[in-house]
């Protein structure tokens, strides 16, 4: 296998196309990266921001350049020496009429040539949860209509702009009702055509002879007849539902609560080769070097699944799964693949970066205020509570028919009491037992939930029979259904219940609420990240180290300022108390409360501590107050406590809107003022942080993942923040730049610093794919505030010296502390690495010996990157 030394992740659309891409080849080149990590290329629904509504898997969207527009993007990464790794989605496609597969399914239903390619449960007309209100509403006000849908020449189904595709056999009813020519033309083809043809036969029609405007005002004129348009809905293959009917009923499997993307059955070996024919066209004719497999875990048979690509595109194809590692989990060991897409790489450095002890603090303070709120693991339980029994109450109702039905000797809320237990207990996201035994990881998994969730139940009768489902137990396609099930919906419950739930929730120290983290696990310091990254040198030493995605909470550099606030935590903690006296006027007093609440209003002084620009200017305020007000309004619907993406509370969104509008109007002076003050050392900590933690990812075990733009400081919010467009012509130039590193502004010393370790991991590829991770000993007064290891491989070496816990210790504008500082700190060297040393940050000589000065190391610099002359 042909690995990357580093990678750039790229996301296509909103303006990056294949032709803006190539211009970043010569750029990227530069830096040192070695394959480009773009976001999926297949043609999606019109208008998608992430291509992850994939509408043809077998084509490449033209809206980013077509064939053409990738050809001169593989062209160009090829002619720098460069490869290309693809985002690719097995898991689902859009649930829409542009795609050709779903379309064919509304028209033909059971009888269409992609009946299997989806997941639905056929027991029943499909369900389409697209009405802003109930059908019988909808048809009462007007909303619905047959008409004409000229693009792809058939009758439809119209809901404003949405055009649903008939039955074939509906044509006849139309045709009789309409005595129009073509419609009686269209009617007569329809009975006597299928498949692929039919659209062309009906487009032929239609476009052949007779007048369409006249057609379309007839259909109109029928559409009032509203016992003939509820008639020809029921003669349909699906069933229009109101959109929030979807989390109780839905007859097909969806992406985590997306009704707009459904899932695809890529365990079927005929579905996996369409879905896969064009990706491993492209891997087998050299234009992609890599996969990353996005949502592994929503697939039936993820081993089987990988076990199939990896026949397919080869042993040298690099793959990666998108994969959340739950506390001490680890991949199974039998997938074919590099590793995950880094979001344990991220957990790994809270350990380091945040502090106990202000932890502490913070946790007394945030809970003196936060109220039921406060409590980590009771809010986890209500929130996976609230996802077994609301956001995926069909799905999970889908489990107890079939457990009721292998079981019938089972009462059903017995059942279900159990199932819910069984969720809201679950450690991780899911396993893996797809037929036969557990591996011992699942099996110790399952032990551990069912030993939890019978802690809440009277009866352990039910729980024994479920427990037989999920062990493989019981033989039959119904317990198979049931176990693969349970197993794709354990996932959603959650992610949807962590990450976009309770993660809004409880806001102790946001920088701690990222994707695969424990927010309530207090850090273990160095030692943990050691002993975290010798476990990854073993387990998975060529997965992506990831500090940002698309998917990540905030920017990387907002992450590691908000990390000083552990540091800081009694001066933060009273200053949210000042600056909520300051702003109270901004309060409203609501029916159900003041709004926004103490828990909000902590949350909001952390979210904006962490984007605070530097340079502020209070004449320029406008981006930065739609960006925190968004921000707002999604951190409360996320939340789902007084607001929610399917019940808005419009009077109390608009209050935590005004309110944190306030907390950036330049009219809030006496606020601005003590904000900026108390923000200052903050500020110089996380830069310092942001320099440690890049250093850290260039060189720990795993291949260095750079996000799009956090090269420079990224100082976003949550997608679509942090999708918005980078500055690559000032990055271009901020590398073109010369001169030494303490001339260079931050942003531009920590490009210079990737560009540092990026080019010294392609010049020295075997040490950082497969040397050894060796903690060094610090000594000394300060060895609390600096970590050391080296990486060792066959004589070859590098030793890593990156500070840590620097609040309150670096002088205004310096990102280092002075020697005085460091006292007698000193790194312990092994006697194999004692010869002369560079260091590549400054280009500074390291005399040989069994120790280096910490004060003459980092005395005058941000971080050290050693290596032997």
């Amino acid at each position: 296998m042909t690995l990357p030394t580093s990678t750039y992740r790229i996301q296509f659309r909103n303006g990056m196309t294949f032709d803006r891409a190539c211009d970043l080849v010569p750029y990227l080149k530069t830096l040192g990266i070695s394959h480009l990590y773009g976001s999926p290329i297949f043609t999606a629904v019109s208008g998608s921001t992430h291509g992850y509504d994939v509408t043809d898997a077998t084509d490449i969207d033209p809206a980013l350049g077509g064939w053409a527009g990738f050809d001169r993007l593989t062209e160009s990464l090829a002619s720098a020496g460069m490869g290309l790794i693809l985002d690719i989605v097995p898991n689902h496609m859009a649930a829409s009429p542009e795609n050709g597969w779903w379309r064919d399914v509304l028209t033909f239903g059971r009888q269409s040539a992609y009946f299997s390619h989806f997941d639905i449960d056929w027991s029943e007309p499909l369900t389409l949860p697209q009405l802003g209100q109930g059908f019988e509403s909808a048809l009462a006000d007007g909303e619905l209509r047959i008409t004409l849908d000229e693009t792809h020449g058939n009758f439809a189904f119209g809901y404003f702009e949405t055009l649903l595709p008939l039955n074939p056999t509906s044509y006849g009813a139309i045709a009789d009702r309409l005595d129009d020519p073509v419609a009686t033309r269209m009617a007569e083809a329809a009975a006597v055509t299928s498949g692929e043809n039919f659209n062309r036969a009906m487009r032929d029609i239609l476009f052949e002879g007779g007048d369409r405007a006249v057609l379309r005002q007839k259909l109109e004129d029928v559409s009032a007849d509203r016992d003939f348009v509820r008639s020809l809905h029921e003669a349909q293959h699906w069933r229009l539902t109101h959109w929030k009917a979807a989390a109780r009923h839905l007859s097909y499997r969806r992406f985590f609560e997306v009704t707009g993307l459904v899932g695809i059955r890529v365990e079927d070996p005929a579905v996996f080769e369409d879905m896969h024919r064009l990706v491993i066209e492209l891997v087998r004719h050299g234009k992609v070097q890599g996969l990353r497999i996005d949502h592994v875990d929503g697939l039936a048979e993820p081993t089987a699944y990988l076990d199939r690509l990896r026949e397919a595109v080869g042993p040298d194809t690099y793959i990666v799964v998108e994969k959340i590692l739950g506390a001490s989990e680890v991949l199974p060991e039998s997938w074919p693949i590099a590793g995950t897409t880094g979001y344990e790489f991220i957990a790994a450095l809270s350990e380091l970066f945040i502090d106990a002890g202000g932890l502490r603090i913070l946790d007394d303070a945030y809970r003196s205020l936060a109220g039921e709120t406060g409590d980590l693991e009771e809010g986890r339980r209500i929130a996976k509570r609230l996802m077994v029994e609301r956001n995926f109450a069909g799905e999970t109702d889908r489990l107890v028919s079939i457990a009721t039905g292998i079981f019938p000797e089972v009462k059903r809320d017995e059942i279900a009491t159990v199932l819910g237990e069984l969720l809201i207990a679950f450690p991780v996201y899911r396993t893996y037992g797809d037929g036969g035994p557990l591996s011992w990881q699942d099996s110790a998994v399952l032990a551990a939930t069912a030993s939890q969730a019978m802690a809440q139940l009277d009866d352990r009768r039910a729980c024994d029979h479920v427990l037989t489902l999920l062990e493989g137990k019981v033989e039959g396609d119904p317990a198979h259904d049931f176990r693969i099930r349970f197993q794709q919906l354990s996932g959603p419950v959650m992610a949807k219940a962590t990450e976009d739930t309770l993660f809004y929730r409880y806001n102790r120290l946001l920088a701690a609420n990222e994707v695969g983290g424990e927010p309530g696990k207090a850090p273990g310091g160095p030692e943990e990240f050691h002993r975290r990254m010798a476990e990854r040198a073993r387990l998975q030493p060529h997965g992506l180290s990831a500090s940002a995605t698309h998917d990540t909470k905030r920017g990387e550099d907002a992450r590691a300022r908000l990390y000083a606030l552990s540091e800081g935590a009694d001066v933060f903690a009273q200053a949210v108390e000042r600056w909520r006296e300051m702003n109270r006027p901004w309060l409203k007093d609501l029916p159900d409360g003041a709004a926004p609440e103490p828990n909000v209003e902590w949350m909001l002084y952390q979210a904006l501590a962490g984007i605070w620009p530097e340079d502020f200017d209070r004449g320029q305020t406008e981006e930065l107050r739609e960006r925190f007000t968004d921000y707002a309004v999604k951190a409360v619907r996320e939340a789902k406590l007084r607001s929610d993406w399917t019940e808005q509370d419009a009077d109390y969104e608009e209050a935590v809107t005004t309110y944190a509008a306030a907390l950036v109007s330049p009219d809030n002076d006496v606020f601005l003022e003590d904000f900026e003050r108390v923000l200052q050392p903050f500020i110089a900590a996380g830069y310092l942080n942001s320099l440690s933690q890049t250093l850290l990812k260039l060189t720990a075990p795993g291949i260095p993942d750079i996000y799009q733009g956090a090269e420079g400081f990224d100082f976003s919010l949550v997608d679509p923040d942090n999708r918005r467009p980078v500055d690559h012509q000032r990055l271009t130039a901020w590398l073109d730049e010369a001169g030494p590193i303490a001339k260079l502004q931050a942003a531009a010393l920590k490009q210079r610093l990737v560009g540092i370790g990026l080019q010294l991991r392609q010049r020295h590829g075997d040490l950082f794919a497969g040397g050894d991770y060796l903690p060094l000993k610090v000594t000394g007064n300060r060895r609390d505030h600096v970590l050391a290891f080296a990486r060792v491989h066959k004589g070859d070496f590098a030793i890593i010296a990156a500070p840590r816990l620097m609040f309150g210790w670096l002088d205004p504008g310096v990102l280092f502390a002075g020697p005085e500082f460091w006292e007698d700190t000193a790194i312990a060297v092994p006697s194999p690495l004692h010869g002369l040393k560079a260091d590549l940050v400054t280009g500074k000589t390291i005399e040989p010996g069994g120790s280096i000065s910490v004060a003459t190391l980092l005395g005058s610099q941000p971080v050290g990157l050693i290596t032997p002359i």
